[in-house]
């Protein structure tokens, strides 16, 4: 039996790992739903001797990459995947960006390093905008009264959801090492997700607001400091990898039909 480590078993790597042991893997992670506790060094260790394949979706802090730092040297299988962020580009004022395009550049510095780390050392780098999927995307904010539309234009951003962020990973496993971005194919401002959510809810669209009306948190008003569109067009290369939901209008319906 094929046996995967996981480092930080949460939303994605959830269902990653479901994905897995659909097709037969075993799994010992690392995180709330997790089998171990990070700091079970020992038993951490054990288990990756024994691994096949490892993937990691812990995000850096200020110092550092913490798998790195703890267990890098531990970390001998071949197949290794790393869930990282488009956030690495910065913003592009709206421009296109492949994963030839420069990062470090923006607010998130250390998701940048830990980025550039994770290629260093041959992993399958997971380029990710914004995760939405079941219980977690515009249709649940509109319900319950926190969806906001910003008076800011023009801004978009690509998205992608959970289920194609599945695809992509196992695919990445077979994968040459490198960096690949799993967006979807039309990148678009938040407003029209928004729109498209209270449009499929058949529920009236919230005001415009500007940033200081809509009280938004410092993480939130941080979304709208960039401003990019996410090519994928090496993941549908290398990775023969095509998202399921390429467009936030199939993704919202689905979601909705699957209720």
């Amino acid at each position: 039996m094929r046996r995967c480590f996981i480092f930080g078993l949460g939303y994605s790597a959830g269902r990653i790992a479901s994905a897995l042991e659909a097709r037969g893997w075993e799994i010992v992670s690392t995180g709330r739903a997790g089998t171990l506790s990070f700091d079970d060094s020992a038993n951490v260790r054990l288990a990756l001797a024994d691994a096949d394949a490892v993937l990691s979706s812990v995000p850096p802090s200020a110092d550092g990459d913490p798998v790195l730092a703890s267990y890098g040297a531990d970390i001998t299988a071949h197949k290794v995947v790393y869930l990282s962020s488009t956030g690495v580009y910065g913003d592009t004022e709206g421009a296109w960006v492949d994963e030839t395009a420069p990062t470090g550049t923006g607010r998130r510095t250390a998701r940048a390093d830990a980025d550039a780390a994770w290629l260093e050392r041959g992993a399958r780098v997971l380029r990710l905008p914004g995760i939405y999927g079941p219980g977690r995307s515009a249709l649940e904010r509109v319900r319950e009264g926190r969806a906001h539309r910003i008076d800011l234009v023009p801004q978009v951003f690509s998205r992608v959801h959970v289920d194609d962020i599945v695809s992509g990973a196992l695919a990445a496993f077979a994968a040459p090492p490198g960096a690949y971005n799993l967006a979807d194919d039309e990148p678009a401002s938040q407003n029209a997700v928004i729109e498209e959510a209270c449009r499929l809810l058949g529920i009236a669209p919230p005001p415009l607001q500007t940033l200081d009306e809509a009280g938004l948190s410092p993480m939130a008003r941080g979304f709208y400091a960039e401003n990019r569109r996410v090519a994928n067009g090496k993941a549908k290369r290398v990775l023969d990898w095509r998202p399921r939901y390429p467009s936030y209008r199939e993704g919202l319906r689905a979601l909705l039909a699957s209720r």
